[in-house]
């Protein structure tokens, strides 16, 4: 008698918009991100508001992956049930690769840095904005020549502004001082890289400083 039984999904992440977990899917391993429903919210407009993320990460998923940028696969949407099915990446993400081969070479740096400002010059140039710019969400494909893989575009959107792709890379230029301590030159090396594979590239970096100054702000004056 044939097995009948539905695949079994295993939690392995748990964030403030989403569950993400790990299923098998027409035969081979895939992930599915499910958007759970906020209480504090109107059922009817909470509907509406998680649908339109549902659409909004996947559109921004398939449109970067058509464009050149390795992003995971997109499968299936379901919106009745606020879920993507995904692509499982095979590999690791490159925060626990910096984590593993540090101090970064200077040509590792290089390289790392050019694959990940080449993606994010593509993307920003097609004014897509990640939301969400961090090493745990860029993934290394396993092999001997990695692809970098962006990955969670839960919090992307669609903008032409200079100020929210200066943003982007503020993030990412936070996120690595906090979890990866002496990668400026890394993050300069991306910062490089990036004004010679975008387009849009030096408005967006100038945009920076500004953005850098403001944040120097905050954090001074609470």
């Amino acid at each position: 008698m044939p097995d009948t039984q539905p695949p079994v999904a295993t939690l392995i992440k748990q964030g403030a918009e989403a569950r993400v977990y790990t299923i098998p899917f027409a035969g081979r391993p895939a992930i599915v991100k499910e958007r759970f429903r906020k209480a504090y919210r109107h059922p009817t407009l909470d509907e509406k508001l998680t649908s339109r993320r549902v659409v909004q990460e996947a559109r921004c998923l398939h449109r970067i992956r058509r464009a050149g940028v390795d992003t995971p696969t997109v499968y299936l949407v379901d919106l009745k049930a606020s879920t993507i099915y995904m692509e499982f990446i095979d590999g690791i993400s490159v925060r626990d690769h910096i984590l593993a081969t540090s101090p970064l070479n200077h040509q590792h740096e290089r390289e790392l840095a050019t694959k990940i400002a080449k993606s994010l010059g593509v993307m920003h140039d097609m004014d897509i904005v990640h939301g969400d710019l961090t090493t745990s969400n860029m993934m290394m494909r396993a092999g001997d020549n990695p692809s970098l893989v962006l990955i969670d575009f839960g919090l992307s959107f669609v903008s032409t502004l200079v100020e929210d792709k200066a943003v982007d890379l503020y993030v990412l230029e936070r996120a690595l001082s906090s979890t990866h301590p002496d990668t400026d030159s890394f993050f300069q090396a991306i910062l490089n890289a990036y004004a010679k594979n975008s387009k849009g590239g030096k408005p967006v970096l100038k945009k920076l400083e500004d953005v850098r100054r403001r944040g120097r702000k905050r954090t001074a004056f609470g």
